[in-house]
């Protein structure tokens, strides 16, 4: 290689290894897990009237069933009526049987994020005065052996995809002769077989994983019936589909591709001096120019096969971020994957087709590009994951990524030596297309050469003579082998490799955790919600008035909030109302319109609608509330954030 290349080398590697971390995670910068950010009643409350239902409410809208919601009396007996069902926005309820006894309840939920993550959890309130409970051990989704063997799936998806995805790229961008090399076949087959398996064994666990948490589940062809029926199931169909499109590609590029051109075949001697370009025939430029075309709209569908499902489906901008989290996959699999082929290469490629300086020089452009888009696409995800810096110490999911920044400031300490070998390594390399330079004669060739001449100077010992052949081919490996192993180049190299692989592991757990943990910005707004709630509680039980926080989405832009409705003092006759309209982070939200309305569905009375007077920003207000008489009034909110936005959200409460 010449000495122009080695330093743009150098630092390549450098900049690759500093951005590992954020690979190993794939597309997990983008999660964006719901979290349980209001109930009514509240956790914990004690209510003097048993509720009529339960609802709770969410930080984005999930997947429910029959049994997600389930009200448990203090004998673990359940007390709910029917399904739960979306009553507003991101609020879900279930309505309970009348006549319930005094006593503590335990409210369980189990759903799934619209991210496909599934999320549980449960709660308690009691009607009258606390009481003892036989309730305990609700099950977690997503946790135990199942959730384990899941999460080891969704970790070999996405290695078979880089390796699948990167791998056959290094093959048709960077080194064509490289098709013909088993070694990287075998590694483009193994990339293929191991995301076929894992997208295989991720169907099947996907039911026992949202649901029971049985490992016998497994296989409960009902189960997966509803599997196939739902966002992620359609997503691993598509994948598999894909896949046989993939297996296509595969056996074209290791098949015809692979195969020599006449012109090769006719001076296979001479055409090894030359560039892998001038190798080429038209023909063999047009089938490669389909392959490429083919491979790229293959590995984008198999990229979007996650994005349309998982982390950058939901949450904020997902118009935007899907795309970019397909670019990101791509990039990840063109620099990770084409490292990995590009190390079989140096390490397994026959002594007649060595990895030249062409090779790596292209291989170096290639990953610079996808480092590049990378560092965009890594940047975007991480605002959308955490949302301010405070998230970084605040929040367990920030915290953890910054232990992982730590892990990878590790990594680039010991890349610097892992880079100083590369480079030694690389200058060794065999230049390509300098014709007319000798080279020495390959092993194979001189092998078959002897046996030929034994051949024809004996033509009775041809059995002897191939015998002596195969003893000159296994005397001749053996020597290359030693030559190998005691360059100092490639064993310093590999020590150096073997360091950041140990590294490479516990960032690979780090990055795990990061994927299963609740974001830093839903866990802020989950925190200001509870928070909210929290004060509301205290403020209705020390003045009497009544004070309801009730998060609201309004489905466009900017739509989300938190809306607070103060009563006071919450008795029959007039009264004076203040409504609140905050962003998720506390701060005013001016939106354009708020409406009340009061019901007293015991009595059939209502809706009593009520236009409170703009105020100031996010502050609306009202005085001489009239509210005929006693009970459980219903108080619906209407928000309205733009001219076509709007959502209405409600709670009940005992006024009078």
């Amino acid at each position: 290689m010449t000495r122009t290349i080695t330093p743009r080398l150098r630092t390549l590697v450098l900049l690759l290894l500093a951005v590992t971390g954020a690979l190993l995670a794939g597309a997990g910068p983008a999660s964006a897990h719901a979290a349980l950010t209001g109930s009514d009643p509240a956790q914990g409350v004690v209510v003097d009237k048993a509720p009529t239902q339960v609802s709770l409410t969410f930080s984005e809208t999930v997947a429910m069933n029959g049994d997600s919601l389930q009200v448990l009396d203090p004998r673990g007996r359940k007390v709910q009526v029917g399904s739960p069902a979306n009553v507003s926005g991101t609020t879900y309820a279930v309505r309970l049987k009348s006549g319930l006894a005094k006593g503590t309840y335990t409210v369980a939920y189990q759903v799934v994020s619209a991210d496909s993550h599934p999320v549980s959890g449960a709660y308690t309130f009691s009607v009258g005065a606390p009481s003892q409970t036989v309730v305990s051990g609700v099950g977690t989704a997503g946790g135990g052996v199942v959730g384990a063997l899941y999460a080891a799936g969704r970790y070999v998806s996405y290695a078979g995809f880089i390796v699948l995805a990167g791998g056959a790229a290094f093959v048709l961008a960077c080194w064509q002769r490289g098709s013909g090399v088993r070694a990287l076949q075998r590694l483009v087959v193994g990339g293929w077989l191991a995301l076929t398996a894992a997208t295989l064994w991720l169907l099947l666990l996907r039911g026992s994983y949202t649901g029971s948490g049985k490992l016998g589940d497994v296989l409960d062809l009902d189960l997966l019936g509803q599997v196939l029926q739902t966002k992620t199931g359609a997503a691993l169909v598509s994948r598999l589909l894909l896949l046989a499109a993939a297996a296509l590609f595969i056996a074209v590029l290791f098949g015809a591709y692979a195969r020599p051109s006449p012109a090769t075949t006719l001076n296979d001697s001479a055409a090894r001096r030359l560039p892998d370009s001038s190798e080429e025939g038209e023909e063999k430029r047009d089938l490669r120019f389909g392959l490429a075309v083919g491979g790229v709209v293959v590995a984008t569908g198999l990229a979007a096969s996650w994005a349309m499902a998982e982390h950058a489906s939901t949450g904020l901008q997902p118009g935007i971020a899907m795309p970019v989290d397909v670019v990101h996959l791509l990039a990840v699999a063109a620099w990770l994957g084409g490292l990995t082929a590009l190390l079989v290469a140096l390490y397994r490629a026959p002594a007649d087709t060595p990895v030249g300086s062409a090779a790596v020089r292209r291989f170096s452009r290639v990953a610079f590009g996808s480092v590049l888009a990378l560092v965009a696409t890594g940047t975007y995800q991480s605002w959308r994951q955490l949302g301010s810096w405070s998230a970084f110490t605040e929040t367990r999911y920030g915290q953890l990524l910054l232990v992982k920044i730590g892990l990878v400031a590790l990594l680039v300490g010991i890349a610097s030596i892992s880079r100083r070998w590369t480079g030694r390594l690389v200058e060794a390399l065999p230049a390509e297309g300098k014709a007319g330079e000798p080279e020495e004669q390959p092993a194979k060739e001189r092998v078959a050469a002897s046996a030929s001449a034994a051949t024809e100077a004996a033509p009775a010992d041809t059995e002897r003579a191939a015998q002596l052949a195969r003893q000159r081919a296994a005397a001749d490996t053996a020597r290359q082998k030693r030559l190998r192993d005691a360059d100092p180049n490639r064993s310093g190299l590999r020590r150096s490799v073997l360091a950041e692989a140990g590294v490479a592991v516990v960032l690979l757990a780090v990055t795990t955790a990061l994927t299963q943990t609740e974001p830093g910005r839903t866990e802020q707004e989950a925190k200001a919600a509870t928070s909210s709630s929290a004060s509301s509680s205290a403020s209705s039980s020390s003045s009497g008035a009544v004070t309801l926080d009730m998060p609201f989405d309004t489905g466009g832009a900017d739509g989300k909030g938190l809306v607070r409705l103060d009563l006071d003092p919450a008795r029959v006759g007039g009264n004076e109302m203040h409504v609140y309209v905050q962003r998720p982070n506390g701060r005013a939200f001016d939106v354009p319109e708020v409406k009340v309305a009061f019901t007293l569905e015991a009595k059939k009375l209502g809706p009593l609608p009520v236009t409170p007077d703009h105020v100031t920003t996010g502050h609306w207000a009202a005085e001489g509330v009239q509210i005929p008489m006693a009970g459980d009034w219903k108080i619906a909110v209407t928000v309205r954030t733009s001219d076509i936005d709007q959502a209405t959200v409600s709670k009940n409460t005992q006024i009078g």
